[in-house]
Protein backbone atom coordinates (compact mmCIF):
# COMPACT_ATOMS: atom_id res chain seq x y z
CA UNK A 1 0.00 0.00 0.00
CA UNK A 2 1.18 3.44 -0.77
CA UNK A 3 -0.70 6.66 -0.10
CA UNK A 4 0.40 9.40 -1.67
CA UNK A 5 0.40 12.82 -0.03
CA UNK A 6 -0.05 15.59 -2.91
CA UNK A 7 -1.72 18.37 -1.38
CA UNK A 8 -3.71 18.43 2.42
CA UNK A 9 -4.70 21.95 2.91
CA UNK A 10 -4.98 23.39 7.28
CA UNK A 11 -8.98 24.19 6.28
CA UNK A 12 -11.27 23.66 3.57
CA UNK A 13 -13.23 26.81 2.94
CA UNK A 14 -16.02 25.87 0.93
CA UNK A 15 -19.55 24.53 1.88
CA UNK A 16 -19.94 21.08 0.67
CA UNK A 17 -22.80 18.41 0.89
CA UNK A 18 -24.05 15.50 -1.22
CA UNK A 19 -27.26 14.39 -0.22
CA UNK A 20 -27.69 13.76 3.45
CA UNK A 21 -28.62 9.24 4.01
CA UNK A 22 -31.62 8.84 4.54
CA UNK A 23 -33.76 5.97 4.37
CA UNK A 24 -35.80 7.34 1.93
CA UNK A 25 -39.05 5.37 2.25
CA UNK A 26 -39.48 2.34 -0.32
CA UNK A 27 -37.81 4.23 -3.15
CA UNK A 28 -34.63 2.99 -4.12
CA UNK A 29 -34.70 5.71 -7.07
CA UNK A 30 -31.14 4.83 -8.86
CA UNK A 31 -28.73 1.54 -8.38
CA UNK A 32 -26.69 3.51 -5.58
CA UNK A 33 -30.26 4.47 -4.23
CA UNK A 34 -31.51 7.86 -3.18
CA UNK A 35 -28.79 9.33 -2.27
CA UNK A 36 -26.71 7.72 -5.05
CA UNK A 37 -24.09 6.50 -2.43
CA UNK A 38 -25.05 2.95 -1.72
CA UNK A 39 -26.37 4.06 1.48
CA UNK A 40 -30.10 2.29 3.03
CA UNK A 41 -29.45 4.10 6.59
CA UNK A 42 -32.43 3.15 8.42
CA UNK A 43 -32.73 -0.78 6.99
CA UNK A 44 -32.78 -3.50 9.03
CA UNK A 45 -31.21 -5.79 6.46
CA UNK A 46 -30.88 -10.10 6.84
CA UNK A 47 -27.66 -10.91 8.50
CA UNK A 48 -27.91 -13.86 6.59
CA UNK A 49 -29.80 -15.74 3.86
CA UNK A 50 -29.59 -18.73 1.22
CA UNK A 51 -32.11 -20.70 -1.06
CA UNK A 52 -33.24 -21.90 1.85
CA UNK A 53 -33.25 -18.85 4.42
CA UNK A 54 -34.90 -15.83 4.29
CA UNK A 55 -36.30 -15.68 0.86
CA UNK A 56 -39.26 -14.05 0.56
CA UNK A 57 -39.90 -15.26 -3.57
CA UNK A 58 -37.56 -15.87 -6.35
CA UNK A 59 -38.98 -14.90 -10.20
CA UNK A 60 -36.66 -15.85 -13.17
CA UNK A 61 -35.51 -13.27 -15.60
CA UNK A 62 -35.62 -13.34 -19.16
CA UNK A 63 -32.54 -12.46 -21.01
CA UNK A 64 -28.95 -11.34 -20.64
CA UNK A 65 -28.93 -7.85 -18.45
CA UNK A 66 -26.82 -6.31 -15.80
CA UNK A 67 -28.40 -3.49 -15.05
CA UNK A 68 -29.82 -2.99 -11.61
CA UNK A 69 -32.98 -2.68 -9.93
CA UNK A 70 -35.07 0.75 -8.62
CA UNK A 71 -37.98 0.59 -6.53
CA UNK A 72 -40.86 2.96 -6.28
CA UNK A 73 -43.99 2.52 -4.01
CA UNK A 74 -44.95 -1.29 -4.82
CA UNK A 75 -42.91 -1.79 -7.68
CA UNK A 76 -40.02 -2.92 -9.18
CA UNK A 77 -38.41 -1.80 -12.69
CA UNK A 78 -35.44 -3.49 -14.86
CA UNK A 79 -34.09 -3.24 -18.05
CA UNK A 80 -33.14 -6.47 -20.55
CA UNK A 81 -32.14 -7.56 -23.47
CA UNK A 82 -31.67 -10.80 -25.41
CA UNK A 83 -28.15 -11.85 -25.72
CA UNK A 84 -27.60 -10.56 -29.19
CA UNK A 85 -28.91 -7.31 -28.45
CA UNK A 86 -32.02 -7.34 -30.92
CA UNK A 87 -34.57 -6.84 -28.79
CA UNK A 88 -34.56 -3.99 -26.30
CA UNK A 89 -36.99 -4.45 -22.80
CA UNK A 90 -38.05 -2.79 -19.97
CA UNK A 91 -39.40 -5.30 -17.16
CA UNK A 92 -42.12 -4.14 -13.51
CA UNK A 93 -42.89 -6.32 -11.06
CA UNK A 94 -44.91 -6.32 -7.87
CA UNK A 95 -42.65 -5.25 -4.81
CA UNK A 96 -44.82 -7.78 -2.42
CA UNK A 97 -45.06 -10.52 -4.69
CA UNK A 98 -42.55 -10.70 -7.32
CA UNK A 99 -45.20 -11.19 -10.21
CA UNK A 100 -44.35 -9.34 -13.45
CA UNK A 101 -46.60 -6.50 -14.36
CA UNK A 102 -45.19 -5.34 -17.56
CA UNK A 103 -43.08 -6.60 -19.96
CA UNK A 104 -42.23 -3.89 -22.66
CA UNK A 105 -40.73 -4.58 -25.74
CA UNK A 106 -39.10 -1.19 -26.10
CA UNK A 107 -37.25 -1.30 -29.76
CA UNK A 108 -36.00 -3.90 -32.12
CA UNK A 109 -32.16 -3.43 -33.22
CA UNK A 110 -31.59 -4.60 -36.55
CA UNK A 111 -27.51 -5.01 -36.31
CA UNK A 112 -26.49 -4.11 -32.77
CA UNK A 113 -23.11 -2.98 -32.07
CA UNK A 114 -20.35 -5.01 -30.70
CA UNK A 115 -20.91 -5.94 -26.79
CA UNK A 116 -17.83 -7.84 -25.08
CA UNK A 117 -19.20 -11.14 -23.38
CA UNK A 118 -18.33 -9.83 -20.28
CA UNK A 119 -20.87 -6.55 -20.47
CA UNK A 120 -24.89 -6.76 -21.16
CA UNK A 121 -26.61 -4.84 -24.01
CA UNK A 122 -28.74 -3.85 -21.04
CA UNK A 123 -26.15 -2.96 -18.07
CA UNK A 124 -27.58 0.37 -17.71
CA UNK A 125 -29.86 1.11 -14.86
CA UNK A 126 -33.40 2.94 -14.59
CA UNK A 127 -34.00 5.67 -12.80
CA UNK A 128 -37.03 6.60 -11.11
CA UNK A 129 -39.33 9.00 -9.73
CA UNK A 130 -42.93 9.85 -8.73
CA UNK A 131 -44.69 9.25 -12.10
CA UNK A 132 -42.15 8.35 -14.31
CA UNK A 133 -38.97 6.11 -14.65
CA UNK A 134 -36.35 6.27 -17.29
CA UNK A 135 -34.15 4.14 -19.05
CA UNK A 136 -30.59 3.74 -21.22
CA UNK A 137 -29.20 1.44 -23.46
CA UNK A 138 -26.91 3.74 -24.60
CA UNK A 139 -27.39 5.18 -28.11
CA UNK A 140 -29.91 2.53 -29.51
CA UNK A 141 -32.57 3.80 -27.36
CA UNK A 142 -33.04 6.09 -24.06
CA UNK A 143 -36.97 6.49 -22.84
CA UNK A 144 -39.21 7.57 -20.30
CA UNK A 145 -42.35 5.55 -19.16
CA UNK A 146 -44.94 6.10 -17.14
CA UNK A 147 -44.46 3.91 -14.00
CA UNK A 148 -47.95 3.39 -13.24
CA UNK A 149 -49.11 2.63 -16.98
CA UNK A 150 -46.06 1.28 -18.35
CA UNK A 151 -46.77 4.15 -21.23
CA UNK A 152 -43.98 5.46 -22.80
CA UNK A 153 -43.73 9.29 -22.53
CA UNK A 154 -40.87 9.67 -25.01
CA UNK A 155 -38.16 7.78 -26.59
CA UNK A 156 -34.83 8.88 -28.85
CA UNK A 157 -32.49 6.37 -30.55
CA UNK A 158 -31.06 9.43 -32.53
CA UNK A 159 -27.82 9.66 -30.18
CA UNK A 160 -24.78 8.91 -32.21
CA UNK A 161 -21.93 7.10 -30.27
CA UNK A 162 -19.73 3.89 -30.57
CA UNK A 163 -20.33 1.81 -27.62
CA UNK A 164 -17.42 -0.42 -28.86
CA UNK A 165 -17.63 -3.29 -25.64
CA UNK A 166 -21.36 -2.25 -24.73
CA UNK A 167 -23.03 0.59 -22.96
CA UNK A 168 -22.48 1.17 -18.83
CA UNK A 169 -23.31 4.59 -17.67
CA UNK A 170 -27.06 4.71 -16.06
CA UNK A 171 -29.13 8.18 -16.93
CA UNK A 172 -29.52 10.58 -14.02
CA UNK A 173 -32.04 12.93 -12.58
CA UNK A 174 -31.25 16.91 -11.83
CA UNK A 175 -34.07 18.86 -11.65
CA UNK A 176 -35.71 18.68 -14.97
CA UNK A 177 -33.38 17.18 -16.91
CA UNK A 178 -31.92 13.49 -17.30
CA UNK A 179 -28.23 13.55 -17.99
CA UNK A 180 -26.45 10.71 -19.83
CA UNK A 181 -22.97 10.03 -20.37
CA UNK A 182 -21.84 8.92 -23.84
CA UNK A 183 -17.98 7.92 -24.12
CA UNK A 184 -17.37 6.06 -27.01
CA UNK A 185 -14.65 4.83 -28.88
CA UNK A 186 -15.96 7.62 -31.83
CA UNK A 187 -17.71 10.14 -29.68
CA UNK A 188 -17.25 11.07 -26.34
CA UNK A 189 -19.58 14.28 -24.83
CA UNK A 190 -22.28 14.66 -21.92
CA UNK A 191 -26.13 15.49 -22.66
CA UNK A 192 -28.65 16.91 -20.32
CA UNK A 193 -32.24 16.14 -21.88
CA UNK A 194 -35.86 17.66 -20.38
CA UNK A 195 -37.27 14.71 -18.75
CA UNK A 196 -40.74 15.75 -19.77
CA UNK A 197 -40.06 15.53 -23.59
CA UNK A 198 -36.49 13.83 -24.22
CA UNK A 199 -35.50 16.94 -26.77
CA UNK A 200 -31.65 18.07 -25.95
CA UNK A 201 -31.23 20.96 -23.25
CA UNK A 202 -27.16 20.87 -24.21
CA UNK A 203 -24.80 19.09 -25.06
CA UNK A 204 -20.80 19.53 -23.67
CA UNK A 205 -17.94 17.60 -25.50
CA UNK A 206 -14.98 16.11 -23.14
CA UNK A 207 -12.40 18.47 -23.37
CA UNK A 208 -9.35 16.42 -22.26
CA UNK A 209 -6.89 15.74 -25.42
CA UNK A 210 -7.34 11.90 -26.07
CA UNK A 211 -3.73 12.17 -27.73
CA UNK A 212 -5.19 8.78 -29.82
CA UNK A 213 -1.18 7.25 -28.53
CA UNK A 214 -0.96 4.01 -27.17
CA UNK A 215 0.60 4.49 -24.40
CA UNK A 216 2.73 1.59 -24.38
CA UNK A 217 3.70 1.06 -28.26
CA UNK A 218 3.56 5.14 -28.68
CA UNK A 219 1.66 4.64 -32.07
CA UNK A 220 -1.78 5.91 -32.53
CA UNK A 221 -4.60 3.98 -30.72
CA UNK A 222 -6.76 2.14 -33.21
CA UNK A 223 -9.05 0.10 -31.09
CA UNK A 224 -10.54 3.28 -28.66
CA UNK A 225 -10.03 1.96 -25.78
CA UNK A 226 -8.44 4.83 -24.73
CA UNK A 227 -11.58 7.11 -25.04
CA UNK A 228 -13.95 4.81 -23.55
CA UNK A 229 -15.79 5.47 -20.13
CA UNK A 230 -18.68 3.55 -18.16
CA UNK A 231 -19.26 5.83 -15.13
CA UNK A 232 -22.31 7.62 -13.83
CA UNK A 233 -22.28 11.09 -12.74
CA UNK A 234 -23.24 12.34 -8.81
CA UNK A 235 -23.95 15.82 -7.76
CA UNK A 236 -22.24 18.06 -4.97
CA UNK A 237 -23.06 21.38 -3.77
CA UNK A 238 -20.02 23.64 -3.42
CA UNK A 239 -20.54 27.20 -2.19
CA UNK A 240 -24.42 26.95 -2.51
CA UNK A 241 -23.90 26.09 -6.24
CA UNK A 242 -24.16 22.90 -8.03
CA UNK A 243 -21.91 20.70 -9.72
CA UNK A 244 -22.15 17.85 -11.68
CA UNK A 245 -19.09 15.35 -10.87
CA UNK A 246 -18.52 13.33 -13.73
CA UNK A 247 -15.49 10.30 -14.81
CA UNK A 248 -14.93 9.91 -18.24
CA UNK A 249 -11.78 8.53 -19.95
CA UNK A 250 -8.54 10.26 -19.48
CA UNK A 251 -10.07 12.72 -16.11
CA UNK A 252 -12.27 13.58 -14.15
CA UNK A 253 -14.75 16.80 -14.56
CA UNK A 254 -17.35 19.45 -13.29
CA UNK A 255 -19.86 20.77 -14.83
CA UNK A 256 -22.15 23.59 -14.25
CA UNK A 257 -25.78 21.11 -14.48
CA UNK A 258 -28.09 23.75 -15.57
CA UNK A 259 -25.55 24.42 -18.52
CA UNK A 260 -23.31 21.82 -18.87
CA UNK A 261 -20.33 24.34 -18.91
CA UNK A 262 -17.07 22.48 -17.54
CA UNK A 263 -15.93 24.42 -14.23
CA UNK A 264 -12.93 21.77 -13.99
CA UNK A 265 -11.07 18.48 -14.59
CA UNK A 266 -8.21 16.38 -13.11
CA UNK A 267 -6.45 14.69 -15.86
CA UNK A 268 -4.79 11.17 -15.80
CA UNK A 269 -3.58 10.93 -19.34
CA UNK A 270 -3.34 7.55 -21.28
CA UNK A 271 -6.16 5.28 -19.19
CA UNK A 272 -9.57 4.83 -19.78
CA UNK A 273 -12.36 5.19 -17.30
CA UNK A 274 -14.50 1.80 -15.72
CA UNK A 275 -17.68 2.04 -14.27
CA UNK A 276 -16.96 2.75 -10.69
CA UNK A 277 -19.27 5.61 -9.58
CA UNK A 278 -17.74 9.03 -7.57
CA UNK A 279 -18.36 9.57 -3.78
CA UNK A 280 -18.23 12.94 -2.23
CA UNK A 281 -18.14 14.13 1.46
CA UNK A 282 -15.73 15.76 3.63
CA UNK A 283 -15.05 18.67 2.07
CA UNK A 284 -13.74 15.80 -1.16
CA UNK A 285 -14.66 13.58 -4.09
CA UNK A 286 -13.43 10.14 -4.28
CA UNK A 287 -12.94 8.46 -7.62
CA UNK A 288 -11.17 5.45 -8.61
CA UNK A 289 -8.54 7.17 -11.51
CA UNK A 290 -7.00 4.79 -14.50
CA UNK A 291 -8.92 1.82 -14.78
CA UNK A 292 -8.93 0.95 -10.96
CA UNK A 293 -4.68 1.87 -10.69
CA UNK A 294 -5.78 4.82 -8.18
CA UNK A 295 -7.87 6.26 -5.71
CA UNK A 296 -7.95 9.56 -6.21
CA UNK A 297 -9.13 12.32 -3.32
CA UNK A 298 -10.46 15.62 -5.11
CA UNK A 299 -11.11 19.27 -3.51
CA UNK A 300 -13.75 20.04 -5.78
CA UNK A 301 -13.40 23.84 -5.39
CA UNK A 302 -10.71 24.66 -8.38
CA UNK A 303 -11.64 26.19 -11.69
CA UNK A 304 -9.56 25.07 -15.59
CA UNK A 305 -7.21 21.94 -15.22
CA UNK A 306 -6.57 21.04 -11.33
CA UNK A 307 -4.44 17.53 -11.54
CA UNK A 308 -1.32 19.70 -9.65
CA UNK A 309 -3.44 21.66 -7.22
CA UNK A 310 -6.95 19.82 -6.03
CA UNK A 311 -5.60 16.19 -5.77
CA UNK A 312 -5.19 16.07 -1.93
CA UNK A 313 -3.87 12.04 -1.96
CA UNK A 314 -3.76 8.91 -4.23
CA UNK A 315 -4.17 5.21 -2.77
CA UNK A 316 -2.95 2.23 -5.03
CA UNK A 317 -3.45 -0.87 -3.34
CA UNK A 318 -7.27 -2.50 -3.71
CA UNK A 319 -9.08 -0.52 -5.79
CA UNK A 320 -11.86 -1.46 -8.35
CA UNK A 321 -12.45 -0.50 -11.54
CA UNK A 322 -16.29 -1.93 -12.00
CA UNK A 323 -18.20 -1.49 -8.51
CA UNK A 324 -18.13 1.83 -6.65
CA UNK A 325 -17.02 2.55 -3.07
CA UNK A 326 -18.31 3.67 -0.38
CA UNK A 327 -18.05 6.57 2.14
CA UNK A 328 -18.82 5.91 5.99
CA UNK A 329 -18.43 8.24 8.70
CA UNK A 330 -14.74 8.74 7.68
CA UNK A 331 -13.69 5.59 6.34
CA UNK A 332 -14.02 4.51 2.64
CA UNK A 333 -15.11 0.88 1.70
CA UNK A 334 -13.89 -0.79 -1.48
CA UNK A 335 -13.25 -4.19 -2.36
CA UNK A 336 -11.30 -4.32 -6.34
CA UNK A 337 -12.28 -6.20 -9.09
CA UNK A 338 -10.14 -9.60 -7.76
CA UNK A 339 -11.86 -9.43 -4.70
CA UNK A 340 -9.42 -7.72 -2.26
CA UNK A 341 -11.40 -5.33 0.20
CA UNK A 342 -9.90 -2.29 1.59
CA UNK A 343 -10.68 0.02 4.41
CA UNK A 344 -9.02 3.31 3.75
CA UNK A 345 -9.19 6.52 6.27
CA UNK A 346 -11.15 9.12 3.88
CA UNK A 347 -9.15 12.20 5.08
CA UNK A 348 -5.49 11.10 4.70
CA UNK A 349 -5.85 8.30 2.49
CA UNK A 350 -3.93 5.88 4.73
CA UNK A 351 -5.22 2.05 4.44
CA UNK A 352 -6.74 0.32 7.52
CA UNK A 353 -6.98 -2.52 6.68
CA UNK A 354 -7.26 -4.73 3.73
CA UNK A 355 -8.39 -8.20 2.84
CA UNK A 356 -9.25 -11.11 0.68
CA UNK A 357 -13.01 -12.22 0.31
CA UNK A 358 -12.53 -14.27 -2.66
CA UNK A 359 -14.34 -14.31 -5.91
CA UNK A 360 -14.80 -11.19 -8.52
CA UNK A 361 -16.61 -8.00 -8.27
CA UNK A 362 -18.72 -5.95 -10.30
CA UNK A 363 -21.83 -5.00 -8.27
CA UNK A 364 -21.64 -2.15 -5.66
CA UNK A 365 -21.85 -2.42 -2.19
CA UNK A 366 -23.48 -1.55 -0.01
CA UNK A 367 -24.26 0.06 3.82
CA UNK A 368 -26.47 -0.32 6.49
CA UNK A 369 -26.60 0.15 10.07
CA UNK A 370 -23.18 -0.15 10.28
CA UNK A 371 -22.19 -2.71 8.05
CA UNK A 372 -21.33 -3.25 4.46
CA UNK A 373 -22.67 -5.80 2.14
CA UNK A 374 -20.20 -6.95 -0.63
CA UNK A 375 -21.63 -9.31 -3.52
CA UNK A 376 -19.30 -11.07 -5.57
CA UNK A 377 -19.89 -12.34 -9.35
CA UNK A 378 -19.95 -16.42 -8.03
CA UNK A 379 -22.90 -15.81 -5.65
CA UNK A 380 -21.48 -15.08 -2.55
CA UNK A 381 -22.51 -12.36 -0.20
CA UNK A 382 -19.70 -11.16 2.57
CA UNK A 383 -21.18 -8.76 5.53
CA UNK A 384 -18.33 -7.28 7.62
CA UNK A 385 -18.38 -4.15 9.75
CA UNK A 386 -17.86 -0.70 8.96
CA UNK A 387 -15.38 -0.04 10.92
CA UNK A 388 -11.18 0.35 10.87
CA UNK A 389 -11.16 -2.63 12.10
CA UNK A 390 -11.82 -6.30 9.67
CA UNK A 391 -14.57 -7.99 11.24
CA UNK A 392 -16.59 -10.38 8.99
CA UNK A 393 -20.03 -11.01 10.20
CA UNK A 394 -21.54 -13.35 7.92
CA UNK A 395 -20.91 -15.18 4.56
CA UNK A 396 -24.30 -15.85 1.78
CA UNK A 397 -24.50 -17.97 -1.45
CA UNK A 398 -26.89 -17.46 -4.15
CA UNK A 399 -26.41 -19.83 -7.30
CA UNK A 400 -25.44 -18.06 -10.71
CA UNK A 401 -23.59 -14.49 -9.34
CA UNK A 402 -24.44 -11.08 -8.97
CA UNK A 403 -23.71 -8.54 -11.95
CA UNK A 404 -26.32 -6.56 -10.54
CA UNK A 405 -26.02 -3.95 -7.61
CA UNK A 406 -28.40 -4.58 -5.06
CA UNK A 407 -31.84 -2.34 -3.99
CA UNK A 408 -33.22 -1.87 -0.92
CA UNK A 409 -36.54 -1.11 0.37
CA UNK A 410 -38.10 -1.16 3.75
CA UNK A 411 -35.99 -4.12 5.84
CA UNK A 412 -35.58 -6.04 2.47
CA UNK A 413 -32.59 -6.46 0.03
CA UNK A 414 -33.92 -7.19 -3.87
CA UNK A 415 -31.15 -9.22 -5.69
CA UNK A 416 -30.50 -9.33 -9.06
CA UNK A 417 -28.65 -12.49 -10.08
CA UNK A 418 -27.99 -13.72 -13.95
CA UNK A 419 -31.33 -15.53 -13.89
CA UNK A 420 -33.42 -14.32 -11.37
CA UNK A 421 -34.40 -11.16 -9.03
CA UNK A 422 -35.34 -12.20 -5.50
CA UNK A 423 -36.39 -10.65 -2.35
CA UNK A 424 -34.54 -11.16 1.21
CA UNK A 425 -35.62 -9.84 4.70
CA UNK A 426 -35.84 -11.48 7.76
Amino acid sequence: MKAIRILLPAALCLIFAPPAPTRGGDAWTSYRGPTDQGHAAGANLPLRWGEEENVVWKTPLAGKAWSSPVIWGDRIWLTSATEDGTQLFVCCMDQRTGELIHNKQLRSVIAPQYCHPFNSYASPSPVIEEGRVYVSFGSPCVACLDSTSGEVRWLRTDFVCNHFRGPGSSPFLYQDLLILHFDGADRQYVVAMDKHTGKTVWQTDRSVDFRDLDPNTGRPNLEGDLRKGYSTPILIDVDGSPLLISLGSMALYAYEPPTGREVWRVELPGSHSGSSRPVAGRGRVYVPMGMGKELWAVRPDGRGVVTDSHVVWKYNRAVPTRSSILLVEGLLFMVDDNGVAACVDADTGQERWHSRLGGNYSASPITARGRIYFFSEEGKATVVEAAAEFHPLAVNELPDGFMASPAVSGDALYLRTRTHLYRIED
